[in-house]
């Protein structure tokens, strides 16, 4: 009668497509990863905290897209630690930062952590 013979020799299933789709998800999610480090700057936010009473004279550091300028007086960036320790008795007296006229955050954090490098550590922002 009928003989059927397997005329096809049997194949094996291609791993090409699977090894594809494997670095297409390795690539993807190497491109989504964060290569940046979190970074912490502490911050006391006004009306928060502990309540001790403000001593000294004023100490308002505006922050402006353009520079910065302390108690109302332009002073260039590096200038203003030097000016605050006149200002100051010890780096633990509250410096109060103000952002004004849209000032970029980046702006903002170079003031904040060039204080922080110069000893002062209570750092408070305010509308």
């Amino acid at each position: 009668m009928f003989a059927f013979e397997d005329t096809r020799p049997t194949r094996k299933p291609s791993l090409t497509p699977m090894i594809d789709v494997v670095f297409l998800l390795l690539v993807f999610f190497m491109l989504a990863s964060r290569f940046g480090h979190d970074m912490h700057l502490p911050l006391n936010a006004a009306g928060s905290g502990e309540r001790a009473a403000y001593r000294g004279p004023p100490r308002l550091v505006d922050i402006r897209p353009d520079g910065v300028a302390l108690n109302g007086t332009s002073v260039a960036l590096a200038a203003l630690a030097a000016e605050l320790n006149a200002l100051t008795e010890s780096g633990d007296d509250t410096i109060v930062l103000r952002a004004r006229d849209e000032a970029p955050l980046q702006r903002v954090v170079e003031v904040m952590q060039g204080l922080t490098a110069a000893g002062f550590t209570k750092l408070v922002m305010v509308e």
